[in-house]
């Protein structure tokens, strides 16, 4: 097994100054995995005070980040490495941190109250592997097992239960049986964890080959983070366009949707106003008219809830409202939306609907997919021709209507006229065309 010079270097250091020093956790099982190594924790029996001792011996930097809690950060070559000394945490009451730590000489007690078997592995040269809770049998299993007492784990630190189907989701492994009805017991101590944690595991759990199979089997926890979502676990959709129910469909729309964070954070999101919409008609089909600003409503909510960024909170919401308005495949004009929300908002969009029409019924959907297919060629060759879909691209600009007696409100107005003419190819988007217009009338 193999880990990076700089790490190499470092447990070498402590250890020729007569301490145990070891890579650990996810590193170790990343590297039995065959995947790149991230970032590579260490830890070891010397002291804080003694490890920042032995690196600036050695003239490399140290950063103090937490000292109180046993933690060094040496930088190598501007690469940080975590040092940690060997610890047995004190009493949680806050479902998250320990009161307090102790340091301990012995790596085992360090592994001991670690989260996971696989992520309970040590790792220097000279001792290989140290695995004292079965991590490798469990990694060549697929198998994620609790260290110790499943119920203790979680109770101790409730952002293990994300962290389980972060896991499962992303090494598509098995949740081990006592670990599973552990996390069902345990799953309401979410609540007391911050919403910002929680979502950051969403992220990673919701881009995870096997997001879907976790959304499915731990659907409860999923409720307990996002309530909201708990009314579609049993919205029926009687409806020749669906062959799920309305979660259902919800789960397969994320599982057929690219590996990105936003699009898939959309799809998990885009059909949460349903339940609250459904009307059966008197030939007992189910209707869901206006869902989708409904349900960017309600996304609104949770997404304040979890505190995400602008970024994250203007698109998901964007999308989940205009998902509908391309639902007419026939009638969409691609520079239209360009014009209206922009390149970035209209790629997503059009991935959004292909992702929802995934998750229908499979009989009704193929012009569709292959129609927005090509609405998404045509998109990148607008792009590339470098079309006018937005103001700052036509050939005059404010300047030239203000010279021609136009003022004020009247100047946005009549540039957007242009636009909408342009974008339509009703006027070519030429100095000489657009003054020609504009002196005509």
């Amino acid at each position: 097994m193999n880990i990076s010079e700089n790490a190499e270097k470092l447990i070498n250091l402590l250890s020729e100054s007569g301490y145990k020093a070891y890579a650990v956790g996810g590193c170790v099982r990343d590297c039995l995995l065959g995947k790149p190594e991230k970032d590579i924790d260490i830890t070891t029996s010397a002291k804080p005070e003694t490890v920042e001792e032995i690196l600036k011996q050695n003239e490399i930097k140290v950063v103090e980040t937490g000292l109180q809690h046993g933690t060094v950060t040496a930088v190598m070559n501007g690469e940080p490495y975590e040092i940690t000394t060997f610890r047995r945490d004190g009493e949680y009451k806050d479902n998250r941190r320990p009161e307090s730590v102790d340091f301990v000489d012995d790596v085992k007690e360090d592994l001991s109250r670690r989260d996971f078997t696989i992520n309970a592995m040590a790792y220097n040269h000279k001792e290989g592997i140290v695995d004292l809770f079965g991590g490798k049998e469990d990694l060549d299993n697929k198998i994620i097992r609790a260290v110790g007492n499943a119920d203790l784990r979680f109770k101790e630190d409730a952002l293990r239960i994300m962290r389980a189907l972060r896991f499962s989701a992303t090494l598509c492994f098995d949740i081990e049986e006592n670990t599973k009805k552990a996390i069902f017991n345990n799953m309401y101590l979410l609540d007391n964890i911050a919403k910002e944690r929680i979502f950051a595991e969403l992220t990673k759990l919701l881009v995870g080959d096997n997001a879907m199979q976790v959304l499915d089997e731990y659907k409860e926890v999923i409720g307990v983070i996002i309530p909201e979502l708990k009314p579609a676990f049993d919205c029926i959709q009687n409806n020749p366009w669906h062959i799920y129910n309305v979660y259902g469909h919800i789960i397969h729309a994320v599982d057929a949707a690219p590996k990105d964070d936003i699009i898939r954070l959309t799809m998990l999101l885009h059909d949460i106003g349903k339940p609250s919409v459904k009307t059966t008609d008197e030939k007992g089909i189910d209707h869901f008219k206006f869902h989708a600003p409904v349900g960017a409503d309600i996304a609104k909510t949770v997404l304040k809830r979890f505190k995400v960024s602008n970024e994250i909170y203007d698109k998901v919401t964007t999308l989940i409202y205009y998902h509908q308005g391309v639902e007419n495949v026939d009638n969409i004009r691609v520079k239209r939306w360009l014009s209206k929300i922009g390149e970035d908002y209209t790629k997503s969009l059009f991935q959004v609907r292909i992702s929802d029409l995934y998750a229908h019924n499979p009989e009704k959907i193929g012009y569709e997919v292959e129609k927005l297919k090509a609405l998404l060629q045509e998109l990148e060759q607008i792009i590339a021709a470098g079309e006018a879909f937005k103001i700052s691209d036509l050939a005059v600009n404010g300047n030239d209507l203000l010279a021609l007696g136009y003022k004020g409100k009247e100047i946005g107005e009549k540039l957007n006229e242009i636009l909408m003419l342009v974008v339509d190819d009703q006027l070519n988007n030429t100095r000489e065309s657009i003054m020609n217009y504009l002196n005509e009338e």
